[in-house]
Parts: structure tokens; sequence; C-alpha cells
């Protein structure tokens, strides 16, 4: 029997179990059900259940176009590309992944692979050389980002989707009070009086662990970890959905990195919030995530459970990247490397684009770029060594992986209102644009 969920805690495990249910069944089946699950009517409502509970304790709404069937967040062929005078450079090309309600979703990846370029591109805060190719979809309750005005997407930045950017001291304003700088998304995305905007902002402060005394204080006057702290009671600020972090414990001592990852933990718990996670720390995703997306030269190498991602890398990318990581629990041994250097996203290599630094590169690898599959077990891979047929490897589109033909049913959870649907009245104040 498959339990319900009993507070916005439990939300994000009964989710995974659900998912975990419907493969292992069809594994046993022998179904190619990875991408066609079977219908199981006791993992879809526990689901379904979860996702209402998780919308049910928002404070506002949800968008007059949103679909409450809907996933939170499907990214499909995401393509970005910088125009440069010497060419066009594909940072991102051609990416797709799936955020469910309460999910935490870390991407990783060397330098220069697309991750940041992959999250700013949900809410479009890119330069002005950039541009997001045709047949890109990002969809948010089922409404499309990609076609947007630019004052359309105001009505979803920092109401649905939030940042807590690199480098806490370079984000906020030196010459503002930090109560000021969490107060204004408030009082210009929801319209609210600066007296009201002032004391949720003090609330925030409190529940990321700063007395609200301290609004008053300019950023300089407080610590790297405080400042942390403040971009995420900024990020907080609108009730998002999602809440994206870039790097969020980059220059920090170790004790700090962790006090802000239990925060950011607790935060998902408490609020059934879903997170996108960005980092060059593999232990930080171990710790934090549900699910990990392995990225190399603007494209998904590997894709899955952090369970499955760690302790059964299969795109040999994912293997070096793991095995250049110190691990206290494994035999003492060399790091691994990883020869030679990405490629120039310009003109990048035929066939896989890590195929030159691969050390299972075959003929095919240089000239065919590979398909993706996914396994019983839910990683997807994209690499010649794993083909759909073998060891009950699915091959998968992009429609395939946002998995749009298993929407949920609509559930009232109990204690919380009705999920939202179309056409249900905004908020007041500005920025109310569909």
């Amino acid at each position: 029997m498959m339990r319900m969920p009993t507070g916005p805690g439990e939300t994000g495990k009964v989710m995974e179990d659900a998912e975990q249910e419907a493969a292992r069944r069809a594994a046993e089946a022998g179904q190619e059900a990875v991408v066609e699950a079977p219908v199981d009517s006791e993992a879809i409502e526990a689901a379904a259940a979860a996702r209402a509970l998780i919308r049910g304790r928002r404070q506002w709404p949800l968008p007059k176009q949103a679909d409450p069937t809907a996933p939170l967040l499907t990214v499909e062929n995401l393509r970005t590309h910088f125009k440069l005078e010497s060419g066009w450079v594909k940072a991102v090309d051609g990416v797709s992944f799936r955020l469910d309600d309460g999910e935490a979703l870390g991407l990783a990846g060397e330098s220069g692979c697309g991750k940041t370029t992959t999250a700013l591109s949900l809410v479009r805060l890119l330069p002005s050389n950039a541009r997001i190719r045709k047949g890109s979809s990002i969809d948010l309750f089922g409404i499309d980002l990609v076609p947007k005005t630019e004052d359309q997407l105001r009505r979803y930045r920092w109401r649905e989707i939030s940042i807590v950017f690199q480098g806490a001291m370079n984000a906020l304003n030196p010459v503002r009070r930090i109560g000021e700088q969490i107060a204004e998304p408030i009082e210009v995305r929801l319209g609210l009086t600066q007296d009201v905007a002032r004391k949720r902002a003090a609330e925030l402060l409190e529940l990321v662990g700063i007395p609200r005394q301290r609004a008053a204080a300019y950023p300089h006057e407080l610590s790297g970890g405080m400042r942390q702290r403040t971009m995420i009671a900024m990020a907080l600020a609108c009730d998002p959905a999602i809440v994206i972090g870039d790097e969020p414990t980059t220059a920090l001592d170790v004790m700090v990195q962790a006090q802000i990852l239990e925060l950011l933990e607790r935060l998902r718990r408490d609020l059934g919030l879903s997170l996108i996670l960005i980092t060059h720390d593999l232990s930080v995703i171990a710790e934090t995530c549900d699910k990990t997306l392995i990225m190399y030269a603007g494209k998904v190498a590997e894709e899955g459970p952090v369970s499955r991602i760690f302790t059964a890398p299969r795109h040999p990318y994912t293997q070096k990247l793991l095995g250049a990581f110190p691990n206290i629990h494994a035999d003492r041994r060399s790091l691994e490397t990883i020869p030679g250097s990405p490629p120039d996203l310009r003109n990048p290599p035929a066939g896989c684009r890590f195929n030159p630094r691969c050390p299972a590169a075959m003929d095919i690898c240089r000239e065919v770029e590979p398909p993706e599959v996914v396994y019983p077990d839910g990683v997807r891979v994209a690499c010649h060594l794993h083909v759909a047929g073998r060891d009950g490897a699915v091959g998968v589109t992009s429609a395939d992986v946002v998995g749009w033909h298993r929407q949920l049913p609509v559930i009232e959870a109990p204690g919380v209102p009705a999920v939202a649907s179309a056409g249900v009245a905004e908020p007041p104040g500005p920025g109310s644009q569909p």
C-alpha cells in the first residue's frame, strides 16, 4: 500500500517512493516502462496528493494560465547560444530535464559546461548577446516561458523562480540596509505596502537564523555566512516554487558551508520548495539533492537519482568526474584526471563532445552524436557504450524525458485548499501579467 503524505516534510519522499515503485513493478514485468510506466493508481494518487499538499501551502494562487495537472517545471531541448564576433557559442545545446514539486536537482560539471546558463535561461537572466533558440521549451506549471515578453516574465521572476546568486557581497547593494533589500521584491512583485514588506523581511531573517534587529545592518557589517543567509532570505521573499542556488557555498569555510546546506535542506523540507543546486562540489549534491544532472560541453551526459549516479556511474565522463573527487571511505589511491581541455563551443567536435578526452572512445563516437537511453533504475545516459535494448535500456526523446504523458490528477490534500486551477485571481499589485 502506497502511503500518503502527512506534511510538507513527507512530500518529497512520497513522490520518490511512487516513482521507484512504478519503476520496480515495470522492471519485474520486463516492460519498457521507464518511459511508458504502467498505470499504478496508488502511486499516481500518492504523488498527486504530495503535489497538492506542496502547492496548497502557497501564499498566492497559481498563475492564471497554469495547468494544475502539469509538472512543476519541464525543460525540453533547451538551446541557449551566445553571439560573438567570431561566431555563435553553443553554451547549452539540447538540454532536457524535469523538476517536480519538493524535489532537489543538482547540476554538476566542469566550468563552462553550461550549468549556470541553463539555470539563468529559466527566467532569461542572460546578457544581451544571448539567444534562446527556436524549438526550446521551458514550461512552468504548463506555461511556456520562452515566448514571453520581458514585461510578462517579471510575473514569474522571484514570485515563482528565485535565485541565490554566487558571491553574496557582489549580489547585495553595499549602500542599502539588508532589510530594505529583502523587502524590495515584496513591494515590487507583490504590491504590498512598505510597512508590511519590512515586517515580512524581518520574519525572513529570523527564518534563516539572523536576528531581526540585523535588518538595519549593511552587507559589509555581516560575516560571509550571514550574507549568504541574507541572499537566501531574499530568494524566499515572494514564496517561490523554485529556488536556484548558483554555487551558494563558494568561498565559505567548511563549517559555514555545512550550516548553509543544512538551512537549505530544512527550508526545502518545511516549505515544500523545489531546489536547483549548481555546484562543482559533488559532496554537496550527494548531501542535498534527490537527482543529479551531469553536463559536459552544453549537453547532458548523465542524469538520475543521486544514489545511482554516485554508486554506479555509467557515462565515462561521470566516472572520471567522480574519480577525481576524494572519498574517505574508499581505498587510498591517486585521484583520477581527465586529460585535455573542454572543447571550443563555437566549433564543438563532431559526434560525442567528450570523445577527444574519453578513454573508451570508438570510431562511432567521433562521427555520430549518441542518443539518450533510460535504464529501469531511472538513470538517463547519452553514450554509445549504452544502447537501447541492452540491460533494459530504452531509447528516449526529449518529450519522453519531461514525461508529459504522466500528468497527475488534481487532488485536494487534507488540511489545505484544493490546488488552484486556471483562471484564479492574482494577488494585488503590479506585474500580474499572465
